[in-house]
């Protein structure tokens, strides 16, 4: 999967404009990765790999497409792809704000 360059960012008038934990910027990055900010300026990474890969994918296993999961964006400060999948950025942000990083079971 290749390395995307293109920031994709929230409008600053979504939903829960106030609250630190939102985010406000995702990158699509190789292995399954997602680079994240969030409104307080909090910055780490999200690994998505044994979610996405693991034998309990479910619905995340269409991320499995490097076409599909290069559209990471962020809809009213939430990470989302096509598909009406999305992660929680209330926990990713506590991770990320603990040890830099999330790696979600």
């Amino acid at each position: 999967m290749r390395d995307q360059t293109t920031a994709k960012q929230d409008r600053p008038d979504g939903v829960n404009a106030n609250v630190p934990w939102r985010v406000v910027d995702v990158r699509a990055l190789p292995d399954y990765r997602l680079g994240v900010r969030f409104a307080d300026g909090t910055e780490g990474e999200v690994d998505l790999s044994g979610l996405v890969l693991g034998p309990s994918a479910g619905i995340f296993a269409a991320l499995r497409d490097p076409a599909i999961y290069a559209q990471a964006s962020v809809e009213d400060g939430v990470v989302t792809w096509p598909g009406d999948l999305d992660l929680a950025p209330d926990a990713m942000y506590d991770a990320i704000r603990a040890h830099g990083r999330w790696k979600p079971a």
